[in-house]
């Protein structure tokens, strides 16, 4: 426990001033990581081949994560400095006040912190109203308490002894909590960072988390609020505010709509890389014992045990887990590849079948942006192809208008139906798909400076256009235009009911792609009055069921030269040059059936 002289005496000023020196370490080290990541790995792409190519990428992502773990680890020690500062100014301000007040009544504050005051060299221990030699003050009832009165000092000595008695002890608990954290953030020897030190500091980071909660609380973080809540936080705070709560919640901070796109994909980095090592962790974890006595005594003499069985279920399911972050890391790793540009990871969640949603290029500052919602069965364990999907994209786009500013986007932030059949025939995880989506698109609004500043276009395929469709049906849905892709219906009988207006709904739909008849039966499309025709020709009229690829729907429904349901984002295609017409605003250059 400190001494009141410790207390008294400490410059709180001198942590802060050291906090001050790890934050710039922790800042510079997440800048080189970026410098890495974007610059050193699109280097490689274009100067590298065969196995040097691959020992150079295996290099430079160790290189990666050492600059992820010292971002980390720095910015931990420069928030627990900040924090103990803070706290600790409470309890040392109270110490002074009480110190002033004895030396302003000619009271005597003793090494131990007992008081004496003038009444026989009477002495109080701290937090005690007992003289030190142990006999109570003699204490008259009714008599004058004037003051300079023995009982007027008295009573002023234990507020005064009381005072200095709580201003250690909780300077001691803070100094407490703050030194069991301070003490283990500290490094491996060696030059690699490797899974252990990364879920190491994982670790850390929850425990400053418990230690902290007083200075920085993640109950600050507006949870639940609109996107401009969110940044009229964020830019409320200092930018050593924001540092710390982006190192100290990572989670919370990169699944902040309206914030930023690089302060959300750094958030959501740190999340991958510490939950990536966590996951490689557990999988090295020796397996137990496979085969136990059989308990019922009959053939055969021994039975799989219990607790390898669950531990085959887990090794599974930290597989598909590995499986979902390393398509993302594939992604990251592609940075420059044929002129792809950086990646952002503006949202992680591992939990159950996972999200993700990744941008090619800043959507901050993009001229044009792409928001792809995909369907049925989408789930992290096989999310490369989802990938892929908008990496496509973003290539065709480059070939549609060569230069311009645009950013693509897989947006996984949704339950999807993991089933054609029950999941994919039910409305509801469009409903409560739909909220989300608004949310995220609410929030690209606010990053981007408002309505105007970029051309933006949903493209839903398959179920993801459904959960589209129930956005846009609700209203205000920050879109210049939708395509449906697959479409197995949109919840609405008519493409003027989508709030981007007719004229800015496509819809592709290849000649042998079954869903759009599949939504039919289940009652995913929208009841019309009308007449269905095919190629002009009627074939059913009355209060009939349309989907996008409908005539009667009203979309404008452009070419395919593709096949099936997954390979409208086939390179070179007509299927996939048409959407990208579409993103870059070249409506008139589309081809249309």
């Amino acid at each position: 426990m400190p001494t009141w002289q410790q207390l008294r005496d400490v410059k709180l000023n001198e942590y802060t001033d050291a906090a001050d020196g790890w934050g710039k370490v922790s800042s510079r080290s997440n800048a080189d990581k970026d410098r890495v990541d974007n610059g050193m790995f699109a280097k490689i792409h274009d100067t590298q081949k065969g196995e040097t190519a691959t020992r150079a990428a295996e290099d430079v992502r160790q290189l990666s994560r050492n600059y992820q773990y010292l971002h980390t680890e720095c910015g931990l020690i420069r928030t627990a400095l900040n924090g103990l500062a803070s706290e600790l100014a409470a309890p040392q301000k109270k110490l002074k006040q009480a110190l002033e007040d004895a030396e302003n009544l000619k009271f005597t504050v003793k090494p131990d912190g007992s008081v004496e005051y003038p009444m026989k060299s009477a002495v109080l221990a701290p937090g005690t109203n007992t003289a030190q030699h142990g006999a109570p003050v003699p204490y008259a009832p009714g008599a004058a308490e004037g003051i300079g009165s023995a009982d007027a000092n008295k009573g002023k000595a234990e507020d005064i002894a009381q005072r200095i008695g709580d201003a250690v002890r909780e300077a001691a608990e803070i100094d407490s909590r703050y030194a069991a954290v301070l003490r283990k953030l500290k490094a491996p020897p060696g030059l690699t960072v490797d899974d252990a030190a990364l879920a190491d500091a994982a670790a850390d980071t929850k425990a400053l988390q418990d230690a902290a909660g007083k200075y920085a609380d993640d109950a600050a973080i507006p949870h639940g609020k609109s996107p401009k809540e969110n940044a009229d936080w964020w830019n409320g705070l200092t930018q050593e505010q924001r540092d710390e709560y982006a190192t100290l919640y990572p989670a919370s901070i990169g699944a902040l709509d309206g914030l930023p796109s690089p302060v959300r994909d750094d958030a959501n980095r740190m999340v991958l890389a510490e939950t990536r090592a966590q996951i490689q962790t557990e999988l090295n974890k020796p397996a137990p014992n496979q085969y136990i006595p059989n308990p019922n005594g009959t053939y055969p003499a021994v039975v799989l045990s219990p607790e390898y069985k669950q531990w085959q279920k887990d090794q599974e399911r930290l597989k598909d887990q590995l499986k979902g972050i390393n398509s993302i890391q594939a992604r990251f790793d592609a940075t420059g590849k044929e002129g792809l540009p950086e990646a952002y990871l503006l949202g992680y969640d591992n939990d159950g079948i996972g999200r993700a949603i990744i941008a090619n290029g800043n959507p901050d500052a993009a001229d044009h942006t792409a928001v792809y919602v995909p369907g049925t069965t989408t789930n992290l364990k096989d999310f490369d192809g989802n990938i892929s999907r908008m990496t496509n994209l973003w290539m065709e786009t480059q070939a549609q208008a060569p230069g311009s500013n645009v950013s693509t986007i897989t947006w996984f932030g949704y339950e999807a139906p993991q089933s054609i059949a029950p999941d994919a025939m039910q409305k509801s995880w469009a409903h409560n798909g739909s909220p989300i989506l608004l949310q995220f698109m609410d929030g690209l609004e606010t990053v981007q400076g408002g309505a105007d500043k970029s051309h933006t276009t949903v493209v839903g395929h398959s179920y993801g256009s459904t959960v589209v469709g129930d956005a846009s049906n609700r209203g205000d849905l920050a879109a210049d235009d939708i395509v449906a892709v697959g479409s197995p219906g949109m919840l609405t009988g008519r493409a003027e009911d989508l709030d981007v207006g007719k004229d800015h709904v496509w819809s592709e739909a290849a000649w042998n792609d079954v869903v759009p008849a599949g939504g039919k039966v289940a009652g995913l499309g929208g009841q019309t009055w009308g007449v269905q025709t095919w190629n002009g020709i009627p074939y059913s009229a009355g209060f009939v069921q349309t989907v996008p690829s409908d005539e009667l729907f009203g979309a404008h429904r452009m070419n395919v030269d593709t096949s099936g349901h997954s390979d409208y984002w086939t390179p070179d295609s007509e299927s996939l040059k048409n959407q990208a017409k579409v993103v870059v605003g070249e409506y008139d250059k589309v081809n249309e059936d």
